[in-house]
């Protein structure tokens, strides 16, 4: 059976790679600038906000820098899903500050990042990612991960 890609939450990334690649995507305000991940489509989250302004999608920077890390040794709740039959094995979290938007977003690091690998400050960029498989429905749930510039993904 074919499997079929679903982002795990719709509308929070893109996969496109004609149209720039994988990008987490935003919304910005038109009355004050403001960008908010994950998206608001209802209304400007900004206190200092004058109000009257629309909501636009916006791609997010593809990159960042690393804020903090840390490895999570504890089977996750969900919408992640963990076999208790399986071993487990730790994961990876990583908080970006984004480039051009100074905002820090947290995500797993890319499969084979682990806390050794990472650094306060070092450059990551942002990629696709399976969060799970679901053999029963044929369907690929898709999130993001972050990675070192230049690393495997």
């Amino acid at each position: 059976m074919a499997r079929t890609r679903t982002p795990v939450v719709t509308g929070w990334f893109t996969e496109d790679a004609a149209g720039g690649g994988f990008r987490l995507l935003g919304t910005r305000c038109s009355a004050c600038t403001a960008v908010f991940f994950p998206r608001e489509d209802a209304y400007c989250r900004n206190p200092r906000c004058p109000g009257g302004g629309e909501l636009a999608e916006v791609p997010l920077s593809a990159r960042g820098r690393v804020w903090s890390y840390t490895d999570g040794r504890y089977r996750p709740p969900a919408p992640y899903v963990s076999d208790p039959d399986a071993p487990w094995e730790p994961y990876t979290l990583v908080a970006v500050e984004l480039e051009a938007e100074g905002m820090v977003v947290l995500g797993q690091a890319a499969p084979g990042v682990g806390v050794a690998d990472l650094a306060v400050g070092m450059e990551v960029e942002v990629v696709g990612g399976v969060l799970n498989e679901d053999a029963d429905t044929g369907t690929t749930w898709t999130t993001w991960r972050f990675k070192p510039v230049g690393g495997a993904a």
